[in-house]
């Protein structure tokens, strides 16, 4: 099963007021484990970027003056898309910014159907409570440490550990398959252990009692009848 999770920086939040996407991260995975594929491009957001903007994720004017228009970076980022479901962090705020930049340059929008929202999955899970990106780091037990600012790249690796903690916890492997990326899917080997049944040895005059206490107090016990009772025959 392959999936991407994906992140964007952008000069604001209203793509439908002119804010332009600055950065997109994007981060492969297979059967929940990143298989060290990645997509990373700046852009050049063709306007100012605010000075509010920049106190969020660092970029400034300066650092993205001749990096690609959105319009010669769209295409790469569709291959390594391609049909898989995409995962993203507040996921309507990533689909919106990249659906207006794909129609600015003549490309069909992402296919909503594909969007996984990994914040509607922690309000899910946890109701009530912050479910920022760095707020699931500290409960889910995700070191974050080297968070200092948004960073798309940084983002999408920290929100995969997210996506697996919340889809049922770690799988064996993950810290190995994180370790060796770029080398392709990892799986781990899994020592296979025999169950062994332990029964619990109740002691007769235990056991007798029990069953003196319990034809006084319980009147037609179910589990006494069958077909929950045992049945000896001659």
């Amino acid at each position: 099963m392959r999936q991407i999770v994906l992140d964007t920086e952008t000069t604001g939040l209203e793509p439908a007021q002119g804010d332009r996407v600055i950065e997109v991260a994007a981060v492969e995975l297979v059967n929940l484990l990143p298989t060290g594929a990645t997509f990373h491009r700046l852009v050049d957001p063709e306007r100012d970027i605010p000075s509010e903007a920049t106190r969020v994720h660092g970029f400034t004017n300066g650092d993205l003056a001749g990096k690609p228009k959105f319009a010669e970076i769209a295409q790469d980022m569709l291959d390594f898309l391609g049909d898989a479901p995409i995962v993203a962090h507040n996921a309507p705020f990533d689909f919106g910014f990249l659906d207006a930049e794909l129609i600015r340059c003549g490309k069909p929008k992402l296919d909503r159907s594909r969007m996984i929202d990994s914040l509607m999955l922690a309000k899910e899970r946890y109701p009530g409570m912050p479910n920022s990106l760095d707020a699931l780091c500290r409960r889910l037990g995700v070191d974050n440490s080297m968070r200092t600012s948004h960073n798309a790249v940084l983002d999408c690796r920290l929100l995969a550990e997210v996506y697996l903690e919340l889809m049922g916890g770690k799988q064996p492997g993950f810290e190995l398959a994180a370790a060796l990326a770029g080398t392709g899917p990892v799986l781990a080997a899994v020592e296979t252990v025999a169950w062994v049944p332990r029964p619990i040895t109740v002691p007769e005059e235990r056991a007798a009692a029990h069953a003196a206490f319990v034809q006084g107090k319980v009147k037609e016990a179910l589990w006494l009848k069958p077909p929950f009772a045992t049945v000896e025959s001659d």
